[in-house]
C-alpha cells in the first residue's frame, strides 16, 4: 500500500479519476436500490452520480492534456489513509438512512482529498481544478436536508457537522472499538487452554496478562503504521495506535482478572460470565457503529467467540 505523500501529480490525477468513477457507481447503485420505494431520493442519487461523472470528465481532459491518453489504474484501496468503505453490493442492502450516512462520509472524504491534493500540486492548472472540485464538494447541499425535503421528517434532518461527527467516530473511535473486539476474542483460546491445562489460577492469570498485553502491542503497532492520517484527518498515528492497543489489552484483561481468585472453579465460572458480557458488548458495538443488524452481529460474534473458547478448552484438556 502506497502513502499519499509518495504520489506524484500524475498519480494523484489518476487516483482522482478512478475515485470519481467509483463514487458515481456507488450513487447509481443507491439510486437503483431506492427507485421503487423512494423514487425522489433515487433521483437525488442519480443527480449526484451525474455530477461525479462531470468531475471525472474534467479531470480526464486535464490529465490527457498534460500526460497523454494512458491513465494508470490507481484506486483508493491501494493508498493508505482513505476510509475503508464497504463493498457496493453490501452497502446496497442497507436502508435509506444508512445510504445517506455513507454518502455524507464519501462527500467529506472527497473534499479533504482534493484539498490535500491541491496543496501538493505543482502545475497551476492542476491546482486550480483540484481547488474547484474541493469547493464543489464543500458546497454540496447537505444530503440529509436534500433527502429530508422529500422523504424524511424534520426530526430526522441532520446538520452538516453531523457528517463530520460520524467521520470522526469512524476514523478515530473505530480503532479503539476494533481493538476491544480483537482483544476480547483473540485471548480466549490461550487463557482457557492454560486454565484447563494447569488448573492453577495464578499461572492462568499470567498467561492471560501476557496474551492481552502482547495482543495490545501488536494491534497498536498495526494501527499506528497503517497510515499517517495526513490524507483524511484520521488523527495522529500515535494516538490511534494507543487507543487501539489499550482497548485490545482491556478486552483481554476482562476475562483474565477473575483468575486472581484462588479457587479455580469459581474463577472459571466468573471468567465465562465475563466472556458472555464481552460478546454481548461486541455485538452491540458492531450493530451501533458498523450498521450490522443486531441479531446477525450477535450470531457472528457468539459463533466466533464460542469456537475460540472451545478451542482453548480442547487444547487445555489434550
Amino acid at each position: 500500500m502506497r502513502r499519499f505523500s509518495d504520489l506524484n501529480e500524475q498519480e494523484i490525477l489518476a487516483l482522482a479519476i478512478s475515485s470519481e468513477e467509483d463514487d458515481a457507481r456507488t450513487y447509481a447503485g443507491f439510486a437503483n436500490r431506492l427507485m421503487d420505494s423512494f423514487p425522489a431520493s433515487a433521483k437525488v442519487f442519480l443527480d449526484m452520480a451525474e455530477e461525479e461523472h462531470q468531475h471525472r470528465q474534467r479531470l480526464t481532459r486535464l490529465y490527457r492534456k498534460k500526460f497523454g491518453d494512458y491513465i494508470p489504474l490507481i484506486r483508493r484501496s491501494q493508498v493508505a489513509g482513505f476510509v475503508r468503505q464497504r463493498p457496493l453490493w453490501q452497502v446496497r442492502t442497507l436502508g435509506l438512512d444508512a445510504m445517506r450516512k455513507h454518502a455524507e462520509v464519501m462527500e467529506l472524504e472527497a473534499q479533504m482529498f482534493y484539498a490535500r491534493s491541491a496543496e501538493r500540486a505543482q502545475d497551476k492548472a492542476v491546482e486550480k481544478l483540484l481547488l474547484e472540485l474541493a469547493e464543489a464538494e464543500k458546497s454540496h447541499e447537505n444530503l440529509a436536508v436534500k433527502l429530508g425535503e422529500k422523504h424524511l421528517t424534520a426530526d430526522n434532518r441532520l446538520e452538516e457537522d453531523d457528517a463530520r461527527r460520524r467521520l470522526f467516530l469512524l476514523q478515530v473511535i473505530q480503532p479503539g472499538l476494533a481493538g476491544l473486539m480483537d482483544g476480547s476474542v483473540s485471548t480466549l483460546a490461550p487463557l482457557f487452554a492454560a486454565a484447563f491445562a494447569t488448573q492453577n489460577t495464578w499461572e492462568t492469570f499470567l498467561v492471560g496478562v501476557a496474551a492481552s498485553v502482547g495482543a495490545g502491542i501488536s494491534m497498536g503497532f498495526a494501527e499506528a503504521l497503517s497510515d499517517d492520517g495526513a490524507l483524511t484527518g484520521r488523527g495522529h498515528p500515535l494516538i490511534r495506535g494507543l487507543a487501539s492497543g489499550l482497548m485490545t489489552t482491556l478486552g483481554g484483561l476482562g476475562h483474565t482478572l477473575p483468575y486472581l481468585i484462588p479457587d479455580f472453579m469459581t474463577a472459571t465460572v466468573i471468567a465465562a460470565l465475563v466472556v458472555l458480557i464481552e460478546l454481548a458488548l461486541i455485538s452491540w458495538v458492531r450493530h451501533r457503529y458498523m450498521d450490522t443488524p443486531l441479531m446477525r452481529a450477535a450470531f457472528q460474534v457468539a459463533a466466533g467467540g464460542f469456537l475460540v473458547f472451545l478451542t482453548g478448552i480442547l487444547i487445555g484438556n489434550a
